[in-house]
């Protein structure tokens, strides 16, 4: 069963072939049996999931279910979930039993979706290769020593390890695409907006976006149906109509121009990824898609744009863990003072603390127009880049990470060589607009994501385009060796 996608899992149980109980106890047992390998979840819901699985049977048994109903999945620990621990990956945190869900919880659970459990992350989102959790390094099921990419790095490695059919993930510059590139597996992060942030754990406000991870486009499809939609409970959540992003998948893409940023193929590309992706690329020409250079000339300055924005944001966010209302709290004050500085510094780890104080310097008293006011301005020129690219051509494509996925421990020494790897996903971020990496290849047996970008709101188009690329090719159908 753990083979199936989740348009498969859904077919089986409208035939009857399986129930939601035994479904959701097949993933259940392999999580138990496997996930020690992996280290992809931080909380299993046993009790709950039979629960909500049992739940699911009644529904179908009452002839009310959906497309959706008695599918297991499992959750970013980003996601406030009523009664269940949520961490974010943060000794912060590492005692909060969240009081109520986010939104995005609450619309799988409307629809009869089975949660499995919270899984692994890097602390507060900040981070490349999840190896900044609180509760160890998440890895990668293709090889056990490299990493599974960050911060949605548990639910990407969940997901190739077939321990779940799907995950969220939340994406502030790459946290969705480039651990889906690194496992293997498909990864939406959807235009800003798009999904509801409202019980997301904030890192960097105007960035963050809340996704999902499966096997397919096709099933990202089913769950963006659940995922997307206005929440008047969110400030940053945008009122317009949900299409049913299944209606187009199978739509040809006869005449679609196709755009490759001559800075994506440029320094710093290995030949292998490079050609890696020409090839891909050339399954949509062989589909009827157009290719042609185009250029995005502030691409790099996006990774400078990016560490001051997303710090000062998250400086802002972070204030409130104060040791006083909730999370941790440290042993024994002697008095306020040391309550504020001992809990926030036994609280977070060393990356998260590193953001908080570029992000206090960049918007303290004399600072903050030559850093944030500046690069507030080079966002605006990197969005510019898009709108202008989009004139030209419909889609954008890329590779989604510089390399596949690295080894453990390589790049843990060296902040900057680790905010490379996002060199060509953080512009989409600052943009605000709708990206999905698709598995296209191996390179040394781990997995390449090719990145495909679209314009505002243009989901259907991304996930039409990775389903006919994926209807001819079977790059997603690979699964990992380790534990299989």
């Amino acid at each position: 069963m753990h083979n199936k996608t989740i348009a498969e899992l859904a077919q089986g149980l409208a035939d009857g072939e399986f129930s939601s109980v035994e479904l959701t106890q097949h993933f259940l047992q392999r999580i138990d049996e496997l996930d020690s390998q992996y280290n992809s979840f931080i909380t299993v819901t046993h009790e709950q999931a039979l629960a909500e699985a049992k739940a699911a049977d009644e529904i179908r048994a009452a002839g009310n279910a959906g497309k959706l109903t008695g599918i297991p999945m499992a959750h970013k620990d980003i996601f406030c979930t009523d009664g269940v621990l949520t961490t974010c990956g943060s000794k912060m945190l590492s005692n909060f039993t969240a009081p109520y869900d986010a939104t995005v919880i609450s619309n799988f659970k409307k629809v009869g979706m089975v949660s499995l459990g919270k899984t692994n992350m890097d602390e507060f989102a900040m981070g490349s290769s999840n190896e900044t959790s609180y509760y160890g390094p998440s890895k990668n099921p293709w090889d056990l020593n490299a990493v599974p990419g960050g911060s949605s790095g548990g639910s990407a490695a969940a997901v190739a390890a077939r321990l779940a059919p799907a995950a969220t993930g939340t994406d502030t510059g790459g946290s969705i695409r480039q651990p889906a590139a690194f496992c293997g597996i498909t990864g939406l992060k959807p235009t800003y907006g798009r999904v509801s942030r409202w019980g997301m754990i904030a890192y960097a406000s105007s960035l963050d976006q809340g996704g999902p991870m499966a096997r397919t486009a096709e099933d990202c499809a089913l769950l963006m149906n659940e995922m997307a939609g206005f929440d008047p409970k969110d400030s940053t959540s945008l009122k317009k109509a949900v299409p049913d992003y299944t209606a187009d998948l199978d739509k040809p893409l006869n005449g679609l121009r196709i755009g490759l940023p001559k800075e994506y193929f440029g320094e710093g590309l290995s030949a292998e990824m490079g050609d890696t992706i020409m090839a891909a690329v050339k399954e949509f020409e062989k589909l009827g898609a157009t290719v042609q250079e185009i250029s995005l000339p502030n691409t790099m300055l996006a990774i400078p744009a990016y560490y001051v924005i997303a710090p000062a944001e998250a400086s802002s966010n972070l204030s409130r863990y104060d040791g006083v209302r909730f999370g941790h709290r440290c042993e024994e004050p002697v008095n306020l003072e040391d309550l504020y500085k001992r809990s926030r510094g036994e609280g977070f780890g060393k990356e998260v603390q590193r953001r908080i104080l570029v992000g206090t310097y960049a918007l303290s008293e004399g600072y903050y127009d030559a850093y944030y006011r500046k690069a507030q301005r080079i966002r605006r020129l990197i969005q510019q880049d898009f709108l202008n690219a989009f004139n030209e051509v419909d889609l954008i494509m890329g590779p989604t990470a510089p390399t596949p996925a690295f080894d453990l421990g390589s790049n843990t020494e060296d902040p900057v060589q680790m905010y490379m790897e996002d060199v060509y996903t953080l512009a989409v971020n600052l943009a605000g607009l709708p990206g999905i990496s698709v598995p296209a290849g191996l390179i040394n047996n781990r997995p390449v994501g090719l990145q495909i970008l679209a314009g505002h709101f243009q989901e259907a188009q991304l996930l039409n385009a990775a389903h006919q690329f994926q209807s001819a090719t079977s790059w997603h159908q690979l699964a990992p060796g380790a534990g299989q």
